[in-house]
């Protein structure tokens, strides 16, 4: 069976079709490269308002990474429409396989988050040959469209974590839900300050945050000011393993 017919099997995109595909020589990892064209007589989306429009000009080729094939990477290749849109002026079209400025396709942002909820983002990275960023974003990407999209209503239990994601000492904190009947990732955010922590509890909202019971943390200073502060009705449960890594330093010095 060839890679088009694959293609159009599992991810067939209105208004446009496969056309050569290549391989790559001389590359880190075996790569292929599938040509996207654009139906004759197709009519491009504005990517502003998402109505048909009349075409303006193309610009060069773009390479979006899709999920990799027998373990060889896999790349659309295609050459972006503009239109000229009355409403929005001069954008680039809308296309089907990719969000915004991305160059991971949805498919593929989609599959690395789910695998980053079975194994840690670094070994994702690794299995895929791919970046930890790309696995990072991805995951970024999932919880922004969770966000528009989920009940945030009953929500009993929380937990707070950081981790570290580059050299030097600079972390995320990573908020998720912790209730028994659903344990899911909430939130996202950079650094680990009293202000991050405070945007959460922000977008989380006074309401919803007076109405937690438990929330599960370490002992970051900032992590039990902010939680103090704005959830003050919740029993704050201190990470066991943070507890004794803090009493063996106590020990150790004494």
């Amino acid at each position: 069976m060839q890679i088009k017919t694959i293609l159009n099997r599992v991810q067939k995109f209105k208004s446009f079709v496969y056309g050569n595909v290549r391989w790559i020589e001389n590359t880190s990892f075996p790569t292929l490269e599938v040509e996207i064209k654009a139906r004759l007589n197709s009519r491009p989306l504005c990517s502003g308002c998402g109505c048909k429009r009349p075409g303006y000009d193309s610009l060069p080729e773009r390479r979006f990474e899709f999920i990799p094939m027998w373990g060889h990477k896999v790349f659309f290749v295609y050459a972006p429409r503009r239109v000229e849109c009355p409403d929005c002026g001069i954008r680039v079209e809308k296309m089907p396989w990719v969000e915004g400025k991305h160059r991971l396709t949805e498919t593929y942002a989609w599959f690395l988050a789910g695998w980053a909820k079975r194994l840690s983002w670094q070994e994702v990275a690794v299995a895929f040959r791919t970046s930890w960023d790309h696995v990072f974003c991805s995951v970024e990407r999932a919880v922004i469209w969770g966000r528009k999209h989920q009940d945030l209503s009953g929500i009993e239990a929380i937990g707070v974590d950081e981790i570290a994601w580059q050299r030097g000492h600079r972390y995320l904190t990573l908020v998720y839900q912790i209730d028994g009947h659903s344990k899911r990732l909430l939130w996202i955010g950079e650094k680990r300050t009293v202000k991050t922590l405070l945007r959460f509890f922000r977008w989380f909202g006074k309401e919803r945050s007076q109405a937690l019971k438990f929330i599960c943390s370490d002992m970051w200073r900032p992590y039990l000011k902010v939680i103090a502060k704005k959830a003050g009705n919740a029993l704050n449960i201190l990470d066991r393993f943070h507890i004794m890594t803090h009493l063996s330093k106590v020990t150790n010095r004494s």
